[in-house]
């Protein structure tokens, strides 16, 4: 195999997000579900023999790329993990999703790059060893390999995988852009509360205080589904100081609010959403299902937004074995 054309490398976004803890080295201790979309970058590789590892955007392929770039420190770390100096890349990326809005783009772009090179490179190491690359490249990396919707624990490398009822969702970035490390630092974050745990899940959180409460392990695949579990429950505890930080991110919440009754922003932001019904995916709403994002009707230039699907499982799970 000499090349691997349009491979994806979709988006994410949190349902819910709590901060429960912090770690004596300054990460923090997560709760959520990741749920993965069908907005994605694309990306091309094409086999090298000379060991060189090169990656290269739209027109301008001689364009300098930054030392930290996540596609390149996966394949250099794939490289070095497998002791081969011959193995080498050209790897071409269509960047469609935004950068600095939590949905996951750069540890997407990581993990498919890990996954395709697997291949291309005749590895076929099985996922838990890839996973223990992806950790090394970033929190998000080993959900994105893991092929599943997950409830995610600890910095983001506990994953539970579940299954979502198929949903629609409206997907609106700000143009301004939050850095991660400044969510994390903020005096408004430190006050959180965290969730109960209960063996490894967070209580199922009714409204309904005589309904019994249930771990999402006893729903996720129950008649009642996750849905039941998601009723009412959750918040994204970094939402508070994004909405401080970076204003629009609130202005996002409140042209959703208006006209879905409900917004939540994802990960660290500035990127907020709202679930819409499936109809609205297909054309309702005037919000027809494009493959390119757009200009929210009523929102300045530099505002984009784009309506999506929910998928039910990542499109290279099968590119690598359990």
């Amino acid at each position: 195999m000499q090349a691997l054309y349009d491979v994806p490398a979709p988006a994410k976004l949190n349902l819910f997000l709590h901060v429960v803890g912090k770690r004596s080295d300054g990460y923090h201790l997560l709760q959520s579900i990741f749920a993965l979309i069908d907005w994605a970058d694309t990306l091309h590789f094409e086999r090298r023999s000379d060991g060189l590892l090169r990656r290269h955007d739209g027109q301008d392929a001689a364009a300098a790329l930054p030392e930290d770039d996540l596609c390149v420190r996966a394949a250099r770390l794939l490289q070095a993990e497998a002791g081969r100096s011959d193995l080498g890349v050209d790897i071409h990326l269509e960047k469609r999703l935004p950068a600095g809005a939590g949905m996951g783009g750069g540890s997407s772009d990581a993990a498919s790059t890990l996954l395709a090179l697997n291949r291309l490179w005749n590895l076929n190491w099985p996922r838990s060893r890839l996973l223990t690359l992806g950790l090394k490249l970033g929190a998000d990396v080993p959900f994105f390999l893991g092929g599943d919707n997950a409830f995610v624990e600890g910095i983001g490398e506990i994953l539970h995988p579940i299954h979502l009822p198929e949903q629609g969702y409206f997907v609106l970035k700000p143009p301004t852009s939050i850095a991660t490390k400044e969510i994390f630092s903020s005096e408004l974050l430190a006050k959180s509360k965290s969730v109960a745990i209960v063996a490894g899940f967070p209580a199922h959180n009714s409204s309904d205080a005589n309904k019994p409460k249930r771990r999402v392990s006893e729903v996720a695949d129950g008649a009642e589904g996750i849905e039941s579990f998601l009723d009412g429950f959750g918040r994204n505890d970094l939402q508070k100081p994004a909405e401080t930080i970076c204003p629009e991110v609130r202005q996002g919440l409140l042209w959703l609010e208006t006209r879905f009754g409900n917004s939540r922003m994802t990960g660290s932001g500035s990127a907020v959403f709202a679930r819409v019904e499936a109809e609205a995916v297909d054309g309702k709403y005037g919000m027809s299902h494009q493959s390119m994002a757009t200009v929210p009707e009523g929102l300045p230039s530099g505002w984009i937004g784009k309506t999506c699907r929910s998928l039910k499982q990542h499109p290279l799970k099968e590119w690598a074995s359990d």
